[in-house]
C-alpha cells in the first residue's frame, strides 16, 4: 500500500506514541507485509524467528517489539504490539468505508461492459472494455478488471485477505487494504473467490482460464495463459509463473512458487517450489514417473508380505 503522502519516521512513531531508532526525517512511503516490501516501506515483525529476515529484507522502516540494533539507512519503531499498530497504521491511512448502494465511491466501468443484474461493485472498482460480468457477482474495493474479461456467477472478488494473528481472545483479522488485478481476456467461472492482496496486489494474468469453485489467496500472483480446473485451492503469496496447468483440485501452500510450463495433476497437493516445464502428481506432489513408480512398488507390497509370512 503506498501513502499518498510520505510520512517521516517520527509522525509515524508520534501517531502510535512509540519510541523510534533512527534519522527522525526518515521517509517512509508505504506499508507492506513482509512478502511484498519494496524500498520505501514500512513493515512489522512480532516474532525473534523473523527478526532478520524482516531487518535484512527490501522494509525501510520496521515495527519490531524488541530493541534492537538499526540496520544502516533504515528506521525502527519499538512497539508492544506491532500487529495491532500495523493494523492502526493501514486503517488510519485507508480506513473501512461502508457502503449502502450497489455500487461504490469511485468506481467506474466502460460503456461496452455487460454488467449483469445484482451485481455488486465495491468502491474504486474498474471494470474495462468489453467485459462480462454476470449476476450475483461481488467486486470488492479497489478491483481492477481489464478488458474482455469474463467473470461467472456469483463469484466474489477482493473479499478481504485470510490472514489472523492467534491471541489470548481468539483470532485477530488482519486489515486488508491491497486490492485484485484481472488482467485483459482472463476467464472466471462461477462461485470463484480471489482474495484482496493484504496490502499488495492479487493478480491474474493476461489470458488464464479459471473454472468454476476455484480459490486464490491474497497476494498470491498467477502469470499468463495458465490453466486452472475446478475446485483448486491456491493460498496466500503464491507465485505462479505462465502456462502452468492444475487440474481438478489441486491444493497449494502458501509461498510457493511454481515454474513456467509445469502441470500439476488432479488431486495433488503442492508443499514446496517446483520446476517449471515438467508434470507433477501425488501428495506431497512429484515428477509423475516417479510417483507411478511408487505407486507400483506400493502395489506389490502385500505380495512381498505374503511371501514373509
Amino acid at each position: 500500500m503506498k501513502l499518498s503522502t510520505p510520512s517521516t519516521l517520527k509522525e509515524i512513531a508520534e501517531l502510535l506514541g512509540a519510541r523510534y531508532k533512527g534519522d527522525s526525517s526518515h521517509q517512509i512511503t508505504g506499508i507492506n507485509e513482509i512478502h511484498m516490501v519494496v524500498s520505501g516501506d514500512l513493515v512489522f515483525v512480532d516474532h525473534p524467528k523473523y527478526y532478520q529476515k524482516a531487518l535484512n529484507s527490501a522494509a525501510t522502516t520496521i515495527l519490531i517489539d524488541q530493541d534492537v540494533e538499526c540496520p544502516e539507512g533504515k528506521g525502527l519503531i519499538i512497539s508492544e504490539n506491532p500487529f495491532d499498530d500495523f493494523n492502526r497504521l493501514t486503517r488510519h491511512f485507508l480506513p473501512f468505508q461502508s457502503q449502502s448502494s450497489s455500487l461504490g465511491n469511485g468506481s467506474e466501468a466502460h460503456p461496452s461492459a455487460l454488467i449483469y443484474p445484482n451485481v455488486f461493485i465495491g468502491h474504486d472498482v474498474k471494470i474495462g472494455a468489453n467485459s462480462i460480468i454476470h449476476a450475483g457477482v461481488v467486486l470488492m474495493d479497489r478491483t481492477e478488471i481489464g478488458e474482455n474479461v469474463i467473470i461467472g456467477a456469483n463469484s466474489v472478488i477482493g473479499h478481504s485477505a485470510f490472514y489472523y494473528k492467534k491471541k489470548s481472545d481468539g483470532y485477530h483479522r488482519m486489515h486488508s487494504c491491497g486490492g485484485v488485478v484481472i488482467e485483459r481476456d482472463v476467464e472466471i467461472g462461477a462461485l470463484c473467490t480471489i482474495d484482496s492482496g493484504v496490502t499488495g496486489i492479487t493478480r491474474i494474468g493476461e489470458g488464464t482460464k479459471i473454472d468454476n469453485q476455484v480459490q486464490v489467496g491474497h497476494d498470491t500472483v498467477i502469470g499468463k495463459h495458465c490453466l486452472m480446473a475446478a475446485n483448486v485451492g491456491i493460498a496466500g503469496c503464491v507465485r505462479i509463473q505462465d502456462r502452468v496447468i492444475l487440474w481438478g483440485q489441486v491444493g497449494c501452500a502458501s509461498d510457493v512458487t511454481i515454474g513456467e510450463g509445469a502441470t500439476v495433476l488432479a488431486q495433488s497437493g503442492i508443499s514446496k517450489d517446483l520446476e517449471g516445464g515438467k508434470t507433477y502428481f501425488g501428495s506431497p506432489c512429484a515428477e509423475v514417473k516417479e510417483k507411478f513408480r511408487e505407486m507400483a512398488a506400493l502395489r506389490q507390497l502385500p505380495k512381498l508380505l505374503e511371501k514373509l509370512k
